[in-house]
């Protein structure tokens, strides 16, 4: 069977570690800092050994998942690997110089994968030689428990190492999307307004965080508010991914990062792992109520989903992915309670232009403009799936 290298044990890294490992390939994970080995190494073990105790896996099983995995600080452990998986900061430079490292060390047949979220993969294989081996490969957080995982294949990709990788990704009970190297890919891209109108509605004084979580979640159906969801992944993870995507789209105002998620970002009020961020984690610390009346919880809801309705139907009209693929990524990979394409054939196409147009009419900003997909549709009597 394959061995898989991954360079990283971060969350990510070591998350992929273990997926690969679960599916019984012998995984090498590299990196430069003993120390984080250290603290991967252990916080595999707790989490693996949580789920003998609760009866979800048998001795056996994590102590052949934890035999497999083999933790080395030389990333030249990686050479006999057939595929190795780049896992590590959101930095275009430090990714090449990775990649480039990875080239000269390993077989010309080994696939080169990054897990970037945002970054363009074409830009990552130029530091290669042969970039035709290069791809994206993007599990999401945490990779053992999240399905989804995006394959992007660049410009220069082989259409054989696409093929390869994907139905090796299959193998191991993902399921696989194929995107266009597009900034933010699916996910990253599509659901941008969830977290940016939120801030927009709350930076117009419209609501507060517990108020327009709490609509999301209970009218919405969400199972996490925008402002919680934010705190769980990071405000700093957060708004980098934001700023990459609004850069690499020639600052398209659809993208524009907000200043509140910014001021958080640099006063350290990162969220759950820094204790405070849009809520309070503190021992002892109650989470604010909400008091919002049905009609503006509906009002804010309506918003967001249609903004985010729009942001799907665009990506179908860039030809970002398939349909299917765009309501299955979103569905499984950032949970949401239905695929956004059929969301808006049940809301009614027409009902979405109108409102995309009564927020631009008001606005008058380019950030509410109405994809040329739905008003193609809205003439036309279509919806995306007949």
């Amino acid at each position: 069977m394959m061995k898989i290298g991954i360079v990283g044990s971060g969350a990510m890294g070591a998350g992929i570690a273990q997926v690969a490992s679960t599916a019984g390939h012998e995984v090498y994970v590299s990196d430069v800092s003993d120390k984080a080995l250290e603290k991967a190494q252990s916080k595999l073990s707790s989490i693996l050994h949580r789920q003998v105790e609760k009866g979800r896996m048998t001795k056996e099983q994590i102590e052949g998942i934890q035999e497999r995995i083999h933790w080395t600080s030389k990333i030249d452990d990686l050479a006999s690997c057939g595929l190795v998986i780049e896992a590590i900061i959101e930095n275009i430079d430090i990714k090449k110089q990775v990649f480039k490292k990875l080239e000269s060390l390993c077989s010309d047949k080994t696939i080169l994968a990054s897990n970037t979220s945002s970054l363009s993969i074409a830009a990552i294989g130029a530091a290669c030689e042969d970039s035709s081996r290069v791809i994206g490969i993007h599990f999401f957080n945490p990779a053992p428990l999240m399905p989804l995982v995006e394959i992007i294949p660049s410009i220069t990709t082989g259409s054989n190492i696409l093929d390869q990788a994907k139905e090796l990704i299959d193998s191991w009970g993902k399921k696989t999307v194929v995107v266009k190297d597009t900034p933010g890919f699916i996910v990253n891209r599509v659901a941008r307004p969830f977290y940016g109108e939120a801030l927009r509605i709350y930076e117009e004084g419209i609501a507060d965080f517990v108020s327009i979580d709490t609509a999301m979640k209970e009218i919405g159906g969400f199972r996490m508010g925008p402002f919680e969801l934010m705190d769980y992944i990071g405000n700093d993870v957060n708004y980098i991914v934001t700023e990459t995507v609004f850069h690499a789209f020639y600052n398209d105002p659809r993208y524009k990062p907000s200043f509140t998620q910014k001021r958080l970002s640099e006063a350290g009020l990162l969220g759950r792992k820094s204790g405070k961020g849009y809520y309070d984690y503190s021992e002892g610390s109650a989470k604010p109520e909400s008091n919002i009346s049905n009609e503006k919880a509906n009002e804010i809801v309506d918003r967001i989903v249609t903004m985010l309705i729009n942001e799907a139907a665009d990506a179908v009209f860039w030809n970002i992915a398939s349909k299917e693929d765009i309501d299955l990524a979103m569905t499984k990979g950032v949970n949401y309670p239905k695929g956004l394409l059929r969301w808006g054939d049940e809301i009614g196409i027409d009902k979405i232009v109108d409102k995309m147009d009564t927020l631009y009419d008001f606005y008058r900003e380019d950030r509410y403009r109405c994809s040329p997909m739905l008003r193609n549709m809205k003439a036309d009597g279509k919806t995306f799936f007949d």
